[in-house]
């Protein structure tokens, strides 16, 4: 099969965090503990933010009512907010992202779609291309290759979308370097 490599993109999300955010020295973890992939990525986030000198608080959450509470409560503890890329969070991007711009709190993703719903930036692979790449992969089976000799492949392109209506909102400037990195500017 194909990997979408999500928690070894930490560091990453984080580089990108520091460009833009100011004295960022704190970062929150969105986390939804029920679901299994939340605790391997919370261990890489928090693996990465030590090698950076940063603090990590953890925001548990279980449902969409526990979301706008979770994000309220960090209104002033910290920097910014890593939002880990599942159902709970992926249903409720609109929900998150209003919370996150009222506490006054930029946001980092793994995919696009929550910054065309309102958050600030997201890196991580690019699905069209993943897709294209799963067909094909479909296709070696189909023509009795068995899986199991295939390797899992790993994402070879990766989307940087940056949305710079919330970034107006933050009252953040992102940086032209980084503006000209990106693979996508929302504004």
């Amino acid at each position: 099969g194909l990997s979408l490599q999500s928690a070894d993109l930490a560091g990453k999300r984080l580089g990108l965090l520091r460009e833009v955010v100011p004295g960022f020295k704190r970062l929150a973890f969105l986390a939804s503990v029920d679901n299994p992939g939340a605790m391997v990525e919370m261990a890489e986030v928090q693996s990465a933010a030590r090698t950076l000198g940063l603090e990590v608080i953890i925001a548990k959450i279980r449902r969409a009512e526990d979301i706008s509470p979770a994000i309220e409560a960090l209104k002033g503890r910290t920097d910014a907010l890593y939002v880990q890329t599942v159902p709970l969070t992926m249903t409720n991007r609109v929900l998150i992202n209003a919370s996150a711009i009222g506490a006054q709190i930029p946001t980092i993703y793994g995919v696009r779609e929550q910054i065309e719903a309102g958050g600030l930036m997201s890196y991580g692979p690019n699905f069209a291309d993943l897709f294209r790449r799963a067909a094909d992969y479909v296709d070696k089976i189909l023509r009795e290759a068995k899986p199991a000799d295939l390797p899992v492949e790993q994402p070879t392109k990766f989307d940087l979308v940056i949305n710079l209506k919330t970034a107006k909102v933050l009252g953040l400037t992102v940086p032209p370097a980084l503006l000209a990195r990106a693979d996508q500017v929302i504004e």
